[in-house]
């Protein structure tokens, strides 16, 4: 089954290109790499797959669904997190996650959602006000966000980043956690050996346009440290 299709897709910033006829397939269960220079379209195209914004030319469909005709449906089976966290601040980080299981119509109970903050490292701060989190602290508490909605695409921008070394690793755990459950994950980041070591897939987009779809495996390793304005991660 094909989790995301791409055909054509453009999107048009005033005079600029930031996707340009982008197609590609994602195949049900893989985690993907989308990688390319900073202003590249990574994350142009990972929010017009959430439907945040739309295309303005060619077509994407997630699990068989089109992003412009059955916006609502897709929204109900994909998962994002953004350069932008979303979270509420007053609120702690156990009343973060509540206002997220009421919005899916769920009440997990307090239990469901320590164990949730557990599971990104955040079990002793439940209580707290978000507002006293570092940076690293409220992306980890995004992700958690994330995968309370248990979405079948998850779609995450730069999910490493403001994250220490442990925190790296953890996302490492998430998503392998994400595979084994069957999700289909698209990663938008700079981390190249660590995208070609845990993903299936690998995109490159370069000035919008996308000039490697393949086997994560085999994407091109940049000279040096920043050869292509990628930044390598251990």
């Amino acid at each position: 089954m094909i989790a995301v299709a791409a055909a054509g897709v453009c999107r048009r910033y005033g005079r600029r290109w930031a996707l340009a006829d982008v197609s590609f397939e994602v195949p049900a269960g893989a985690l993907v790499m989308v990688t390319g220079r900073n202003g590249s379209g990574k994350s142009t195209l990972l929010r017009v797959l959430a439907t945040a914004i739309r295309p303005d030319l060619g077509t994407v469909r997630i699990l068989g669904h089109d992003v412009r005709a059955e916006r609502d449906v897709v929204r109900r089976k994909i998962g994002l997190l953004g350069h932008r966290t979303h979270l509420y601040e007053p609120l702690t980080a156990l009343e973060n996650l509540a206002v997220v299981a009421r919005f899916l119509g769920a009440d997990p109970g307090r239990g469901a959602l320590l164990r949730q903050l557990e599971e990104v490292g955040l079990g002793d701060r439940g209580d707290d006000p978000v507002q006293t989190f570092s940076a690293g602290m409220r992306q980890r508490l995004a992700l958690a966000s994330v995968l309370l909605q248990r979405p079948e695409v998850v779609l995450l921008d730069e999910p490493y980043g403001h994250l220490d070394a442990a925190g790296f690793l953890l996302v490492d755990s998430l998503l392998q956690r994400l595979r084994a459950q069957g999700a289909t994950v698209l990663m938008a980041t700079h981390l190249m050996a660590r995208g070609r070591k845990l993903c299936d897939l690998g995109l490159v987009l370069e000035a919008g346009r996308l000039v490697f779809a393949g086997a994560a495996a085999q994407l091109p390793v940049p000279q040096g440290a920043d050869a292509m304005g990628f930044a390598e991660g251990a």
